[in-house]
């Protein structure tokens, strides 16, 4: 399988839209959506970010790497050390890195790989019967 870059790409940008918007206008959402949302979403622009770089990569390992990413970044909040908080002090720095270890952000983000990896699986299932 070979990804498209361009769809990658579009799809990388249409989710961080989303994300931003989520945030922008969470007032609207319900409590529980807003729990998980947001972090679901950058999870998400995670594993289209990974099928972008890696046009080739099987869709578990994709799925995998992503994971393993942004489980890094959740776990790097447990650090703090002046010079990476003023990193996480400046809006991108603080979309990036976030700003305290939280589980749901875990959870979060696995239910955003997680649907990532079976919409591209799906897709994949449909390509390969539609060739058939």
């Amino acid at each position: 399988m070979k990804r498209n870059r361009w769809i990658y790409a579009a799809f990388t940008i249409l989710i961080i839209g989303l994300g931003l918007g989520s945030r922008a206008f969470s007032y609207v959402l319900p409590d529980t959506l807003n729990t998980y949302l947001g972090d679901s979403l950058w999870a998400a622009m995670i594993f289209t970010g990974c099928g972008f770089l890696f046009q080739k990569m099987k869709t578990m390992k994709t799925g995998l790497i992503s994971l393993s990413f942004c489980f890094f970044i959740e776990i790097s909040q447990l650090y703090h050390a002046e010079w990476i908080d003023r990193i996480r002090d400046t809006s991108l720095g603080g979309l990036v890195l976030g700003y305290g270890f939280l589980w749901s952000d875990i959870e979060a983000y696995t239910i955003g790989i997680a649907a990532c990896t079976v919409i591209e699986l799906l897709i994949l299932e449909i390509k390969k019967r539609l060739n058939m």
